[in-house]
């Protein structure tokens, strides 16, 4: 993990492509997030001061957004649907199924470093119910066993 002293360079050079477009701070996070994967606890106080704005608002930001993360994500992010069509397919029992064997909770990342699970609102693949993502691929009808298997095929690579 890196220091914030290694990354602050990458933060400023984000704040100053982008702190004089309206409604700045969401491209400012996301710009930040998408460089290194999160965004640094310690950045807050640079974001907030190139903005005009109070520590508390961004970190407010921060926190209501679920995409953002202020730890550093594992190698593979898992994220669940919780929309609708998954419940009435059972998410609720992959979900709780993924939080025991990962070890985890919503937001948080495995001692290994391989995983961080998330929950997302809909994956648009209501027909395949219940459905999960890991990194970039949608995989449906997941089954605590099917989900066992996409684990171990990520966990190598």
């Amino acid at each position: 993990m890196q220091n914030y002293q290694t990354q602050q360079s990458t933060v400023l050079e984000i704040l100053d492509a982008h702190r004089t477009m309206p409604g700045s701070l969401l491209p400012i996070l996301h710009g930040i997030q998408d460089t290194l994967g999160y965004i640094p606890p310690a950045a807050v106080a640079d974001i907030a001061s190139s903005l005009n704005l109070s520590q508390a608002e961004v970190h407010g930001v921060i926190s209501f957004y679920h995409y953002f993360r202020d730890t550093p994500p594992g190698k593979h992010t898992v994220r669940i649907c919780r929309a609708e069509s998954c419940q009435s397919m059972n998410s609720k029992a992959l979900e709780n199924h993924a939080k025991q064997v990962l070890g985890i909770d919503y937001h948080e990342t495995t001692a290994d470093q391989t995983f961080s699970l998330e929950p997302v609102y809909c994956l648009g693949n209501c027909a395949c119910s219940p459905s999960i993502t890991i990194d970039d691929q949608v995989f449906g009808r997941v089954t605590p066993d099917k989900f066992d298997s996409l684990l171990a095929k990520f966990k190598g690579a």
